[in-house]
């Protein structure tokens, strides 16, 4: 009993990512930016440990008629798509006279992509732009981008979203997965450094942050190419 207890905990903590995303819209409508980011990460920091918390509390198999994967993207798609698009309005960050309708973008794209049934791969990739909205708005605000860049920002990773590249999944892809995990770490802390030092975060260190968007593009790109011409990395074949 003390083991299906645990397993029912872990699945409301990832629950509680729910309650996150109801604070993240509250604080929206009361313009509170900063404080939106801090849940945006709080969000991040769920989303990256739950899944081994569940594997390790073996809540599959204690627990097999509740669908946890299922819970996963619910609360997934409010933190990763639904806030960060409010965000977007919110803040101003996309052209005043197609705000609204280039804020919606995300929320079609995204829910086919939630919806498809490969959006994660049986050997634990994401297939199509895997809905780093909250990255994509956390970028545009820390660097003041015009807004009609971040307007085509938002319909190029919507198309991306669609087109089926294999991206890295941090916490679960073998390949280079210490390599991509520390970088990522790294990444978080000088992402939780910007968002403390708003509004005026060095320039400096937002540019070099994005140090890790770009390795982890560049990394789920050359799987891909290698993946198409038929090697393997991380499996030997």
């Amino acid at each position: 009993m003390g083991r299906v207890a645990l397993a029912w905990l872990v699945h409301l903590y990832t629950a509680s990512g729910a309650v996150i995303a109801l604070l993240s819209i509250l604080y929206l409508e009361q313009l509170k930016f900063q404080a939106v980011l801090w849940l945006m990460f709080l969000a991040l920091a769920i989303d990256a440990t739950d899944g081994v918390l569940a594997r390790g509390a073996r809540v599959k198999e204690l627990i097999p008629w509740f669908d946890g994967a299922r819970l996963d993207d619910i609360v997934d798609y409010l933190n990763y798509v639904l806030v960060p698009a409010l965000f977007m309005l919110k803040a101003e960050l996309l052209p005043p006279r197609d705000a609204l309708w280039l804020a919606a973008v995300p929320l079609v794209a995204s829910g086919y992509g939630f919806a498809h049934k490969e959006a994660k791969t049986a050997d634990h990739f994401f297939l199509g732009f895997p809905s780093y909205w909250n990255i994509v708005a956390f970028y545009q605000f820390v660097l003041a981008t015009p807004t009609w860049v971040n307007g085509f920002a938002v319909l190029g990773f919507a198309l991306l979203v669609f087109v089926p590249i294999r991206y890295v999944y941090p916490s679960r892809t073998p390949c280079y997965s210490f390599l991509t995990n520390a970088f990522g770490t790294l990444w978080v802390l000088s992402a939780v450094s910007i968002v403390y030092l708003l509004p005026r975060p060095p320039r400096p260190l937002v540019l070099a942050s994005l140090s890790f968007p770009v390795y982890y593009v560049a990394l789920s790109l050359w799987l891909e190419l290698q993946r198409r011409r038929g090697f393997h990395p991380g499996t030997g074949r």
